[in-house]
C-alpha cells in the first residue's frame, strides 16, 4: 500500500486527535493537576491548567453560548474543507501539514462542544519571557501551519515527477 499524500494527512489527522485529547482527558480527569498546579517539569517548563474561551494565544474571548457554538462550527468547518484540500493534496508535505492542523482544529471544537473552553496546559516560560499555554491540538497547528509555508515555498512538481 503506497503512503500517499492524504493517506498521511488522514494518519496525522488521527494521531493528533488521538494524542491531543489523551494528553487532555489523562491530565484533567486522571491526575490532580488542578488541584496541584503548576507542575515543575523543567526550569523553562511547566504543566498548568487554562480553559481558554478564545481561539488562538486567547484572543477573541467567548463568555457565551452562542460565542462558544460559533467556535465550535468555525473550527469543523475548517477541518472539512481542510480534509477535502487534504485529499487533493500533490505532496506528502502538504498532506501531513493539512491533517496536522485539521487534527489539531477538532481537538479544540471537542473541549469547546464539551466544556465550553479549550483545555490548555503546557506553559513555556525564560526569566521574564513566558509563552502562551497551549496544548497538542495547538502545537500540531503551528507545525501545520509551518508545513504549508514550507509546502508553499517548494517548486512545483514537474509532470511526471513522483511524489515527494
Amino acid at each position: 500500500m503506497r503512503l500517499t499524500p492524504f493517506r498521511l494527512g488522514l494518519a496525522a489527522l488521527l494521531v493528533t486527535l488521538g494524542l491531543d485529547q489523551a494528553t487532555k482527558l489523562g491530565l484533567y480527569f486522571g491526575t490532580d493537576l488542578v488541584l496541584t498546579q503548576p507542575w515543575r517539569l523543567a526550569p523553562f517548563a511547566e504543566f498548568l491548567v487554562v480553559w481558554n474561551r478564545g481561539v488562538s494565544y486567547g484572543m477573541f474571548q467567548q463568555e457565551g453560548s452562542l460565542g462558544r457554538w460559533v467556535l465550535v462550527m468555525v473550527s469543523c468547518v475548517a477541518a472539512i474543507a481542510l480534509t477535502f484540500w487534504m485529499r487533493r493534496a500533490e505532496s506528502r508535505l502538504l498532506g501531513l501539514a493539512l491533517g496536522l492542523v485539521a487534527g489539531g482544529a477538532i481537538g479544540n471544537a471537542i473541549d469547546r462542544a464539551a466544556y465550553g473552553a479549550v483545555f490548555d496546559f503546557v506553559h513555556l516560560h525564560w526569566g521574564r519571557w513566558s509563552w502562551y499555554v497551549f496544548n497538542v491540538a495547538d502545537a500540531a497547528i503551528v507545525a501545520g501551519v509551518v508545513g504549508l509555508i514550507l509546502d508553499s515555498l517548494r517548486p512545483a512538481p514537474k509532470r511526471g515527477d513522483s511524489q515527494s
